[in-house]
């Protein structure tokens, strides 16, 4: 039996706390993240929002925004952030959106599959998600992927920058990484 989004709604709203994914008909129940791989997502959207609110280029979403996808299924996915660009989502919407982000990342935590991620990632620039990008802490290493094209791999001492998407913004890639206070 395929699940649909009506039926993802309904588990939701038994199950409020949960994240959930529509997956090939399937949901998805998604496992809290370890506090380190948190700590560097809201380090990048703290970044990226600081960047693209006041400028007016979009939304900065978390981890619990849902995106109805325009494949076959219509499946339910949902990055650990992502950005929209302001023309293509004028208005936010209280349901998940009927769109791809342009922007996507995803962060590693506990024990995630570089694989999964990888092909979640792919999956999304297949439908039109321009740039996305996978952050590990534990190598302290962002690949970053556009369709059709190899990663880029940013380490320590580089800059991530996105001037089609994000023009002059600038995020030196040591700076997200959880804090250690000895």
């Amino acid at each position: 039996m395929s699940l649909t989004i009506k039926d993802l709604e309904k588990v939701q709203q038994c199950l409020p706390d949960y994240r959930l994914e529509l997956v090939h008909g399937e949901i998805i129940v998604m496992s809290p993240s370890g506090l380190e791989s948190n700590e560097v997502a809201a380090e990048i959207i703290r970044q990226l929002g600081n960047w693209v609110r006041p400028r007016r280029l979009g939304r900065v979403a978390a981890s619990s925004a849902g995106y109805i996808l325009p494949n076959v299924n219509e499946d339910v996915r949902a990055p650990d952030f992502s950005f929209i660009r302001a023309e293509r989502l004028r208005k936010t919407t209280r349901k998940f959106a009927q769109l791809v982000p342009d922007l996507m990342f995803e962060v590693t935590s506990g024990g995630d599959s570089l694989d999964a991620l990888r092909a979640k990632i792919q999956e999304f620039l297949s439908l039109g998600t321009l740039v996305g990008v996978l952050v590990d802490p534990r190598t302290r290493i962002l690949e970053v992927y556009r369709a059709g094209a190899e990663a880029v791999i940013l380490r320590d001492g580089d800059v991530l920058t996105l001037p089609d998407l994000l023009p002059g913004w600038e995020m030196e890639v040591e700076s997200i990484w959880a804090p250690e206070f000895d």
